[in-house]
């Protein structure tokens, strides 16, 4: 116990501490003096910058995109604010590219629910798929829209079924059947 007590110079070793990268140590009259370099400012000024606003303005002209699915169909849909009240669909007029009533109003159908049919000039860009399918694709894709546009609109679009991506697909076919599960005809003689 004596000689942890009474220790030599030698045997007593200062421990230096490890000197940050940021601190720069200046000698001044013969006493240390440690000073700070600025660091690099924070980035959350530059996250905040990419966030993305609600709505992208291009030509000066405010929309509301978004994506809606069916089955293999994909339809990307703009709502435009501003501009001449229109709806088109693969730079075809509704009634050109959908000629029957019924896919019509499959596509206007969120519209027509939410009140809005003559508010927006409707853009979409839609493929894969069949028709019925990219139908329901454009309207899955307005009602995303529409709810990006009015927040409150979630509930009744959310009742009504639109917000929903309809999951069902054709299922593939199995080896050793003619498709999914029709098996091939089987005789006896």
């Amino acid at each position: 116990m004596e000689k942890t007590k009474n220790k030599t110079k030698k045997e007593v070793v200062k421990k230096k501490k490890p000197v940050k990268k940021s601190t720069v140590i200046k000698k001044t009259d013969k006493k240390k003096v440690a000073t700070k370099k600025p660091l690099k400012p924070t980035l959350k000024k530059e996250v905040e910058e990419t966030k993305e606003p609600e709505f992208v303005a291009i030509d000066d002209r405010q929309y509301f995109e978004a994506t809606g699915r069916r089955k293999s169909a994909v339809a990307r849909v703009r709502l435009f604010v501003k501009g001449k009240k229109e709806f088109i669909v693969n730079d075809k007029s509704l009634e050109d590219y959908f000629p029957l009533f019924e896919l019509r109003e499959d596509c206007l159908a969120a519209l027509k629910k939410m009140k809005c049919l003559d508010k927006f000039r409707i853009e979409v860009k839609t493929k894969g798929g069949g028709i019925n399918a990219q139908a329901e694709a454009i309207r899955h894709g307005i009602s995303r829209a529409l709810f990006l546009f009015n927040p409150e609109f979630k509930k009744r679009l959310r009742r009504a079924g639109y917000l929903t991506r309809d999951p069902r697909r054709r299922e593939r076919k199995k080896p050793g059947l003619k498709r999914a599960r029709r098996a091939p005809q089987w005789k006896k003689r």
